[in-house]
């Protein structure tokens, strides 16, 4: 039987994940389709990361001090479903950049699934 550790420590633990976010974060606020969105939203973006490394920290099965609210932030942002593809789509270019393709194909595997539960909740309104 072998032993493997979870994702969240084959990704480095929080350093690890706010070593792949911070790339990922800084090709977002260029963006031309999803930049602007985060742009006037976002106003403290050292803040923002570290919430954002405890989100994935979470996602990938290690310890966060996240508490919760990823869908009521967006509901008021007028999502559609191109915004999510261009998220995605730099999401994995970014872990296919920065991780070997076992951790880039399990994160993009829970961005997929995340960004579909989400894409739900917000064309409900």
């Amino acid at each position: 039987m072998t032993h493997t550790l979870p994702l969240y420590d084959r990704l480095g633990g929080h350093a690890g994940i706010l070593k792949l976010i911070k790339p990922f974060y800084a090709d977002v606020r260029q963006h031309a389709v999803i930049g602007p969105i985060f742009n006037s939203h976002i106003t403290d973006w050292p803040a923002h990361l570290e919430k954002i490394a405890d989100f994935w920290a979470l996602q990938a099965g290690g310890e966060s001090k996240y508490r919760g609210g990823f869908a009521g932030a967006h509901m008021s942002l007028g999502l559609q479903a191109e915004h999510f593809q261009h998220w995605l789509g730099l999401w994995e270019l970014n872990n296919a950049r920065f991780l070997a393709t076992r951790e880039a194909e399990e994160m993009n595997a829970l961005a997929h699934r995340l960004a579909s539960r989400l894409f739900m909740m917000t064309q409900r309104q």
